[in-house]
Formats: structure tokens, sequence, C-alpha cells
């Protein structure tokens, strides 16, 4: 038997994830100083890229200590860091590198590579050797075994930058690669991945915010990885049109230009191109013909080109370091506008910090524009449909890890989160801050901008609400912060739209006219898209490590789900004995299946909660797939739900 009440504990770690309040703190029409943000970490720093283990970021030295027993290694950012048990990683800032020492030999393995082929000398006359593969001789370098080839290809990935032997044990082998740290105990037989826990994520994009099914993606190179909703282990390899197109439009238009593009961004025929010197350039007509590019003077690499959606005549980019050729400027330029197709660009950077800008993302309605740069992540205010001058920027990364290189900022697509992607360490998230003076009212199930329906739990986003009146009816308030605030629908809510007031923390009243209707399903997810799913029996959250199996029973908390019988007053929790139960009918389907609902009904000892019920087939598609549930043809928003016989 299925046991509702088994979700209560489970409830409170869910609710936790969903919202952190923040001590309430002045407002500002335009950003000025450092705000409270709640900074989430999203992931970890390990990716699985089908290698012999799980990989990291490019690694550029690794050495022992004199008596074996402490690892180093010095990553391709400068990093340093060091593990005496070969799982715990320490940084070691400021740390020598010691410089390496080459065995000479008369045959290579890799006669290409020349100079860059590192070759290490062990005890009993040993040699080992890294280039494309790593190799081993046990004859002073005469003959050679390849340690690492399978097809092919490297088991370790393409590129292995240095090597080191244990200086006491001959057998005991680690490799620097592009893909991280790799040691052997068996003198290269088998290996065994040491990224696990080093903070070396080198990426520099974030391709995508979590959406339905999909979670964040990022790029690594030419590569593209997903932390998928419900995802416990690693970063997954995956496919991105997007940035596949990105990359092949890059190589075109160097070829075309017969210079370096660094960057370029599409919207319908309007192409921009940003080259590595600093210029521009656009088209209206997908390439066929090209305004003059234009450069600034003394602008540097542009690094990244944003489009607005809307119209594509607006766009905003952002500059690296000046090109060596130029003279020095008492302040670079780190981010220019156009709003006329790139015929001019105007300077934003103002006050910005006078390091390369890598990453920019805004929105268009509130006028936010953020930028993400080696000291971290800055937003402001400015005018991006009228012209208007540079306004002054204020940081945005209270609670970020301190000294660490912001590589990209997006936005999702409701403008509610801010995603910040740090360099070694991963991806962040954390409401907007522009959001302060720009509320807006979502689902708190997923941040959509669904219709409401009697008994929604709704989030403002941006306001610290005081009291709220839906409809002329007063509206519980679930919670609140200066970040944002919960609110309840009453459930007697009618009619086909519904003023909500609310009474902010600076006392002044806001207005949100809503579309209204009799349910609106949403099923809740959290901040990387994990739904907010469990095992009816055992209670256990369901993810990639702990799946579904055919034929169990599952829960699913959600809103959105209408009127319940017995009538239950909004803000008022549910009886953990015979809850109210929902009155519409409710499907669920999983993998486009329908599977069968055996409960709908309000969480117990919840407010403003639904819980649903299903029982999955027996027969059922294993691996990751859909989970939707349905009322009168209205769907709730798509999650991931792994499953196994």
């Amino acid at each position: 038997m299925t046991r509702p009440w088994k979700t209560i504990q489970w409830l409170r770690v869910a609710l936790g994830a969903l919202a952190v309040w923040i001590p309430a703190s002045s407002q500002t029409l335009q950003p000025q100083a450092p705000q409270q943000t709640d900074w989430r970490h999203i992931g970890n720093t390990a990716l699985d890229a089908g290698l012999a283990g799980i990989a990291s970021g490019p690694v550029a030295r690794v050495w022992y200590s004199d008596d074996g027993g402490t690892l180093s290694i010095r990553t391709r950012t400068g990093k340093t860091f060091s593990t005496e048990d070969f799982e715990t990683w320490q940084a070691l800032p400021g740390a020598r590198t010691p410089d390496p020492v080459n065995a000479a030999v008369d045959r290579s393995p890799e006669p290409a590579a020349g100079a860059a082929l590192q070759i290490r000398q062990a005890q009993r006359g040993r040699l080992y050797a890294a280039g494309r593969f790593v190799y081993r001789s046990e004859d002073g370098g005469v003959n050679w075994s390849n340690l690492t080839e399978s097809r092919g290809e490297s088991i370790l990935g393409e590129g292995v930058n240095d090597v080191a032997v244990s200086p006491v044990e001959p057998d005991d082998v680690t490799v620097a690669a592009s893909t991280g740290v790799w040691r052997s105990t068996d003198g290269g037989l088998t290996w065994a991945s040491l990224n696990a826990g080093l903070p070396n994520l080198a990426f520099s994009r974030i391709l995508a915010t979590p959406s339905g099914v999909h979670g964040v993606r990022i790029a690594q190179g030419t590569s593209a990885f997903e932390w998928a909703p419900g995802e416990r282990t690693a970063w997954r390899e995956t496919v991105d049109a997007d940035f596949a197109a990105e990359l092949d439009r890059n190589a075109r238009l160097s070829k075309a230009f017969n210079a370096a593009i660094s960057t370029s961004a599409q919207s319908g025929d309007t192409l921009y191109a940003g080259f590595a010197d600093g210029r521009i350039a656009s088209s209206t007509d997908a390439g066929a013909t090209w305004k003059v590019p234009f450069r600034l003077p003394g602008a540097g690499r542009i690094e990244r080109i944003v489009i607005d959606p809307l119209d594509s005549r607006v766009a905003l980019a952002t500059l690296g370091s000046p090109a060596s050729d130029q003279p020095a400027q008492t302040h670079g330029i780190h981010i220019e506008r156009t709003m006329n197709g790139g015929v001019f660009w105007d300077d934003l950077t103002a006050n910005l910090p006078d390091v390369p800008a890598r990453g920019v993302a805004f929105e268009r309605s509130s006028g936010a524009i953020y930028v993400s740069n080696d000291a971290g992540v800055y937003w402001t205010r400015g005018d991006l449909i009228n012209l208007g001058p540079a306004t002054q920027w204020a940081s945005a990364g209270a609670g970020l890890p301190e000294g660490v290189p912001v590589v990209d900022v997006r936005l999702d697509a409701g403008g509610n989160q801010l995603y910040a992607g740090l360099l070694g360490l991963g991806v962040y998230s954390t409401t907007a801050p522009h959001r302060r003076t720009s509320p807006r009212v979502v689902s708190a199930a997923d941040y959509s901008s669904r219709a409401i329906a009697p008994g929604s739990v709704l989030t403002v986003f941006g306001s610290e609400v005081r009291t709220a009146v839906a409809g002329g009816v007063t509206a519980p308030v679930l919670a609140s912060s200066e970040l944002r605030s919960e609110i309840q629908i009453p459930f007697d809510a009618h009619g086909s739209t519904l003023t909500l007031a609310v009474e902010s923390g600076s006392g002044g009243t806001l207005r949100f006219p809503l579309p209204l209707e009799s349910v609106s399903p949403a099923i809740f997810v959290d901040r990387d898209g994990t739904p907010m799913l469990l095992d009816s029996d055992s209670g256990a959250l369901l993810d990639s490590t702990t799946p579904a199996h055919a034929g169990s029973h599952l829960q699913i908390l959600s809103t959105g789900l209408g009127r319940v019988s017995p009538e239950w007053p909004a803000g008022t929790k549910a009886p953990t004995d015979n809850p109210p139960a929902v009155v519409a009918n409710v499907h669920a389907f999983v993998g486009g299946q329908e599977a069968g609902v055996t409960k709908a009904i309000l969480a117990p000892g919840y407010v403003g909660l639904y819980l649903v019920e299903i029982q999955l087939p027996s027969v059922v598609n294993y691996g990751p797939t859909e989970l939707v549930i349905s009322i009168d043809g209205k769907e709730s928003n798509r999650v991931r739900l792994y499953v196994e016989p």
C-alpha cells in the first residue's frame, strides 16, 4: 500500500531547494553597489566524455614528491593542486612547478611529435612517453608499447601533455592530459581517473539553461555537455545544434574574410561576425553582402555577440584585451551596443573593471544587462529601445567564490534566473537582481508564465510581499523575502482574468493582471530542472542514481490542479488524514504511454501543494523518458524521469 504521508520529510528537503530567503535590504532604481544574491551551485566539475573514467579540464603538468607520497598538478589555467590520497585535491596557491627532465632516446614512439613528446625515466631502465598516446619502453626506447590506444583512439582523450613516474615505484605512473589527470599503478595496463572532485571544469560557454526535460548545457572546446535534470554523477557529452552551427559559421566566415573570426551570432537573415582584432561586421541578407566592418579605437578581441530576439538591429558585444599592436588605453572597451544593425557601435563600458569581458545577457523589456568578466558578474539597467548614455554597473557576484574568473553569464527564458559559469568550478544560478525593480509573477512550480488556477502557488520575483489580494479576496502569503515571495490563489477564485494586487516591502502596491483557468497543471522542478518526484513506498527522491521501476508507484509534487473536495481554505495546511481530493480528472503520461493515476490530493501537512500518485506501466521504455500530467487537455511542463526494469 502506498503512503503519501511518507513524503513529508522529503517535501521539507524539496521546498528548501526551491527557495533561499534572504534578509531584506533597500531597493534602488539604478544599481550602484553590490546586492544580496542567492547563488546556488549546479552540478559538479566532472565530465563524462566516454573515456576510461570521469574527465575534467586540461592539465599541463604533473609531478610526484621525492618520496612518492604526494602528487601535484598544474592546470592549463595556471592553478596548482596536490593530493596525498589520490582522491582529495588541495589548492597550492603560488606553488613552484619543477622543470621537467626529458630523457633522451634514439627512437621516438611518435616521430612527428618532436620536442612536444614528453619522455620520463623510471627505475630499472624503463621509460614512459606522452604524446597523442601514452607509451612504455623496457629497453631504453628501442621498442615502445602503446598503453592507451583502442581502435585508433586514446582511452584518455586526445593529447597527453605530461607524464610522471613515482620515484619509488616504476609501475606507478600519472599523466596530465587535455581531459584531466589519469593514474596507473600497473605500469599503464589499466588507468583510473583522478578527476572526481578536482575543480578544473575548464569551459567557455553556457549554451542553454534548464527547460523541460533538458538541463544546463555548457561548451568545452568544440564539445557540448549537459547536466540533465536529475543527474547526480557528471556532465554528459551531448549534441547542441546551435553551438555546432556557430562553430561551422565561424570557420566559414574566417575563410571568407581571410581573418580570424572569434565569435558570431545570427537571427534570421541578420548576421554579426566578431573579429579577433576587434572589428565587427554585419549583414542583413544572411552574409550575401556585408556592411563595412566597424571598430572603436583600441577595441580588443570580440568575445561574444548576443542579438535581441525581438529586433535583430539591436545587439551587444563583449571585448577582451586590446590587440598587442594597439596603443595602451587608460581604460579598455569591454562592451559595445548597436541599435542600427551594426552600422555604429557605442561603448557601454562605463565603470566596469578594466579586465577582459566574456559573456553578456540582457532583457529588452527591463533594460537589464549582465556581463561576466575575469573580476566577476556585473549588471546595469540601460535603454535597449532608445539610444542613451552608458549607465553605471554594479556587482552581482556577492556570494560567489571570490577571485574566480566568470567565463559566461545567461538569463533563463523568463529573465527570472541568472546563470554564471565560473572557470574550474562550473555553473551557479541566482534570482536575477534586476527583478527587484521589475517584479514578475510566475508559477512557483517551473517559473513559467502559464495561466493561474484556483489554489495555484505563485512566485513573485523581485518583491518582498507583505499582503496580497487576488480578485478582491485576500490571498495568503506563504513566504516572503527581498528576492522573491510565494502566494496562494484562493480556491474559490473565478472568472477568466484575475488582478493580483500586492503590497511590497517598500510600501507601494503592485498590480498584475493574470489569466485565470479552472486548471493549469505544473510539476515542481528545482533550478537545474530536477523534478520533485519520489518513490511512493520508500520515499526516495527519484533521479539518475535512484530511478523508478516499471510497475512501481511514484508521487509527483505539483500545483495548479484546481478545486478540491471537500472545499479547503487557501493558506491552510492540508490534513494528514483524508486530505481533500482534486475534483478534476488527472491523467499522467510516461514516454507517451498513459500511466494510471491512483491519487490526486492536497499534500498532507502542507499548504497549496498537490500530490499526484501514479503507477508506472509494467512495460515502459527504460532510461530517461518524459513525464507529463494533463487535465482537460491542459498539459503540465514535461519533466525527465529515469526508469529501470
